[in-house]
């Protein structure tokens, strides 16, 4: 991609800005779609949590100041809507993120955009067992395959510490799928 700096420019401009926008849809929807699925599970509530990210994103972009890649600034934006987005849902539901987490798991098999097999689903059924944080570092490293540098940057997290969430995280999987 060009110059960073020149694309906010763009983005920032209101000559250039919806083409600039378009741009950035076509460049980062997929991926912020994927990541934010991965943590609500749910097709309706990742296109609705997904649309508050770009909202974010735009109302904030004079803000960014280039400290990290701009894929780095909205990936945050994304994960931080999405955790905010689950924490809402289980206050309304009147239960704890883990039990909202759970419900969401089990409405899973029957998501007609959920195309996985029953390892998959005993796999998610895994991962909803581990602590949110390393929920988190497992589906970044394990399905969307970031390095642990993207994600300290990301998730303001240390690389030592990225890297132990995920080690205790695969300990975790393995002694669930072994006697689940």
């Amino acid at each position: 991609m060009q110059d960073e700096k020149a694309f906010v420019l763009e983005l920032l401009n209101p000559k250039t800005q919806n083409e600039a926008f378009r741009k950035l849809l076509q460049l980062y929807q997929k991926p912020l779609y994927n990541h934010v699925r991965g943590m609500v599970l749910n097709h309706d509530d990742a296109d609705d949590v997904l649309q508050n990210t770009f909202i974010k994103v735009f109302a904030n972009l004079k803000s960014f100041k280039g400290d990290s890649k701009l894929f780095s600034w909205m990936y945050r934006i994304a994960t931080n809507e999405a955790i905010t987005f689950m924490q809402q849902r289980a206050k309304k539901q009147g239960i704890s993120s883990e039990e909202a987490q759970q419900k969401a798991l089990n409405k899973l098999e029957s998501d007609v955009f959920f195309d996985g097999n029953e390892i998959q689903l005993k796999l998610q059924k895994a991962i909803a067992t581990l602590p949110e944080k390393q929920q988190l570092v497992f589906k970044m490293k394990y399905f969307e395959e970031l390095k642990y540098e993207e994600m300290s940057e990301i998730l303001t997290t240390s690389v030592g510490a990225l890297k132990a969430s995920y080690h205790i995280a695969v300990k975790k999987i393995e002694e669930f799928l072994h006697t689940n």
